[in-house]
């Protein structure tokens, strides 16, 4: 990283554009104006939120509020609950919308529906001059003289209406992952979702719904949750609760993912601090670290094995046949792990919740098809396909080139700094890669993306950041396997990561004051307040 020098200072007039109000552009937002810029905010909606604002009644953080909280504006005395509900996080996300005068920068009802580079250069061939620059945006800084971003945003309010297009210098892209575009499994024609007579809907479209609405929708129908991922669970679990026994609730499922307690999260981020991170292999590490790594590796091992007896004591996993495969410590470099439901098996034990373990192949008249010998037919009223989402694909549609939609499509390399594509010139992605404390992680690079645009620092070489993307991607694979995502390759080195983001910025990695606190107290948000 090459620090930049005053020359290099921005004009604090420079347009930027802001894609998404969720947390992640909100936090963008308060750090890039902080900088002395004055950034718009499109979001789609008519309020923020994000997914927060769209959920599911009983949904809760997965994560301790300690460590989702932001640095300089602390939850409420008034929540004393460890994991807030979704109503408690909106009002603190509001809170702090409200308190640093963001709503001010925000259009709501303005979709984006394309991103288009304008290159100033004679050439005919604009996207070959782009992909030949040596350096990001030809000069390694936010803004160039190279080009431009058109921003092509429809009024939905007016569809109608011809879409208004916003020439910007820098656009940075919070559009999140959970959200837009559902991903729906395609099925034979000869079975597919038109055979079916009943409700076919996408765990996104269940959340849309109000309480009322939901309940009313599930009313005294047999329904069938198809997914284990966190939706699958949570929804699973309030429709049982709402239904009882006389119209169980089935959740299908291929694959037992591990899932634990509150208290179970709460020891686990209790242990996240540098000595526990000196038990993973890092990319680009040098002999002493490496050794470090597989010195302590038993310990990785010891700790997992410990959390898999724990939850099997815990749970009637055996019971119900609900034991993975795999264990805890791969489960959880895929950034796959969540909390359970409370009273889950208790409603599975009562009969209002019933597991089925088996692979969908599609839909007859009366339900499901399934791959299961014994019950090849499920019959069911309504299906919700907790299936998850199409991100890379979701973010690769908002560009009008061919050329930037296939860097993020024809490529499983992470972004550098799990924000930036060496690629794409001015612009930054926000809110797309994942994390035990997800606030936490936008936080951090919302302060390095500002500190980018005010001219603290280049980045290196196109070459030198694929080259190092390539090492975070195979340090990932060591552990996730098969189960790899791009948006998940530091979930296990959450400091180093963050180290790496101070040290660009100028600032001291180190934020603790004492020794023995530095490698064995977990970081908190609070920690970088003063960057």
């Amino acid at each position: 990283m090459v620090s930049s020098k005053s020359s290099c200072e921005p004009n604090k007039e420079k347009k930027i554009a802001i894609i998404g109000a969720g947390i992640s552009g909100l936090l963008a937002c308060k750090h890039i104006m902080e900088k002395g810029f004055n950034p718009v905010v499109l979001e789609a909606r008519n309020g923020i939120g994000g997914v927060w604002s769209s959920t599911i009644d009983s949904t809760k953080l997965q994560t301790p509020k300690d460590y989702f909280q932001f640095s300089d504006f602390p939850w409420p005395e008034s929540v004393s609950q460890t994991f807030p509900d979704h109503n408690q996080v909106m009002e603190y996300v509001t809170s702090y919308a409200l308190h640093f005068d963001i709503f001010s920068r925000i259009k709501f009802n303005s979709k984006v529906i394309g991103l288009d580079y304008n290159i100033y250069s004679s050439s005919d061939d604009d996207d070959n001059m782009c992909s030949n620059w040596d350096m990001w945006g030809g000069n390694g800084e936010a803004f160039s003289s190279n080009g431009k971003w058109n921003v092509v945003v429809q009024n939905v309010l007016q569809p109608m209406e011809a879409p208004k297009v916003y020439p910007v210098d820098f656009v940075t892209l919070c559009v999140g992952k959970f959200s837009d575009l559902p991903n729906i499994p395609d099925f034979p024609i000869s079975k597919g979702a038109n055979k079916f007579n009943g409700e076919i809907i996408h765990s996104m479209d269940y959340a849309a719904m109000d309480k009322i609405q939901a309940a009313k929708f599930i009313r005294n129908k047999r329904v069938s949750v198809v997914g284990f991922q966190k939706s699958a669970l949570d929804i699973a679990a309030e429709i049982a609760k709402n239904n009882g026994v006389t119209n169980p609730c089935t959740l299908v499922f291929r694959r037992v993912q591990w899932s634990g307690s509150e208290n179970l999260v709460r020891f686990t981020f209790t242990n996240l601090n540098r000595f526990s991170e000196l038990m993973v292999h890092k990319p680009g590490e040098g002999l002493f670290l490496w050794f470090l790594a597989v010195l302590l590796s038993p310990l990785r091992w010891i700790f997992s094995k410990c959390v898999e007896l724990y939850l099997k004591w815990t749970y009637p996993l055996k019971k119900y046949e609900m034991v993975p495969e795999h264990s805890f410590l791969k489960q959880i470099c895929s950034c796959m792990f969540m909390v359970l439901p409370q009273q889950f098996y208790d409603r599975v034990k009562e009969g209002s919740l019933v597991l089925q373990k088996s692979c969908v192949l599609g839909f007859y008249e009366n339900g499901l098809i399934l791959d299961n010998v014994v019950a090849a037919h499920l019959e069911t009223d309504i299906v919700i396909l907790a299936t998850g989402y199409k991100s890379d694909a979701k973010i690769a549609n908002i560009f009008t080139s061919i050329d930037f939609k296939k860097c993020i499509l024809g490529s499983s390399a992470p972004f550098y700094r799990e924000c930036i594509h060496p690629r794409i010139p001015q612009l930054a992605i926000m809110g797309y890669s994942e994390s035990p404390a997800t606030l936490f992680t936008f936080e951090l690079r919302s302060k390095w993306i500002a500190h980018f645009l005010a001219g603290k620092f280049r980045l290196p070489p196109i070459r030198k950041m694929e080259e190092n993307v390539e090492k975070w991607e195979k340090n990932a694979r060591r552990y996730s396997r098969e189960n790899y995502k791009r948006a998940c390759v530091g979930v296990m080195l959450q400091i180093h990561c963050n180290d790496q983001l101070c040290k660009d910025m100028g600032c001291s990695p180190r934020r603790k004051k004492w020794l023995f606190s530095e490698f064995f107290s977990p970081y908190h948000p609070s920690d970088y307040a003063n960057l």
